[in-house]
């Protein structure tokens, strides 16, 4: 399969080196910054462009990995390629394609990803979707061949998977930052908190969360949550994330 590339993140040098990996033919990168587009290129023996006029309008699949606001802009710049256009992301409707390509799909992997670490694309989760059967084939085909989990799914079950994932993966990163600010504001190292968060994180490997949540909100231990809040009474901001996380979890786990 001849693929291009639209792209050069996270996102599209992990997909790009998974392809690349299965013996699947990279023709073309593009990327606003030809520096980008070469970087990437070079790994995937690609050629690099930055003018969507350039794009090889006769391969099989063009994958459009960008910024969601960015993904329409560059869909009208590929009316007249003949493959089948797909987007990466979870949150965007297939119809962002399809109101103005032929061949549309999504190619959704459910994970974060960085440039500067490698994936293994077998367990990571793949939603495709797909605007008929034929494409859909297709589609099913390729992500059979990077990931053991495919997920056929429409727009609106993608982007509840997506608001979960920002849920789980986002947010949760997100307090991992707060934790290391209130532990650097008392000459604390992250480190001493890691094994908290590998053993966190493994209880929920072959368990819901819910039926491992621990902590003093859990507990319902009153005059722990009190002298916890009375040590953010300087940082409104703090304050207010621990109110509302520890309500949130006295609420789910009433009793």
């Amino acid at each position: 399969m001849k693929i291009v590339l639209i792209g050069s993140g996270n996102v599209a040098t992990q997909m790009g080196l998974a392809l690349y990996a299965i013996g699947e033919e990279i023709t073309q990168v593009f990327s606003r910054d030809i520096t980008n587009a070469i970087i990437l290129a070079q790994k995937l023996n690609a050629i690099p462009i930055s003018n969507l006029q350039n794009v090889n309008a006769e391969a099989d699949l063009y994958i459009i990995a960008v910024k969601d606001d960015a993904i329409e802009n560059v869909v009208l710049q590929l009316k007249d390629v003949t493959g089948l256009v797909v987007h990466t992301a979870g949150s965007v409707d297939i119809a962002v394609i399809s109101k103005h390509i032929k061949n549309s799909g999504i190619f959704y992997p459910l994970q974060t990803f960085s440039k500067t670490k490698d994936v293994n694309f077998e367990n990571i989760p793949l939603c495709i979707e797909a605007d008929d059967e034929n494409q859909l084939s297709v589609l099913k085909k390729l992500a059979k061949k990077l990931s053991n989990k495919v997920y056929v799914l429409n727009g609106e079950k993608r982007k509840v998977l997506h608001l979960a994932a920002v849920f789980a993966g986002n947010f949760t990163n997100h307090l991992y930052t707060l934790a290391n600010q209130i532990l650097s504001n008392e000459g604390l190292d992250f480190d001493i908190i890691r094994p908290l968060i590998a053993e966190t994180a493994q209880k929920i490997e072959h368990n819901l969360p819910e039926n491992v949540q621990t902590g003093p909100a859990f507990r319902k231990d009153d005059l722990t949550l009190i002298n916890h809040l009375n040590a953010l009474e300087n940082n409104p901001e703090l304050f207010n994330i621990y109110q509302i996380l520890s309500n949130s979890i006295k609420l789910v786990h009433k009793y």
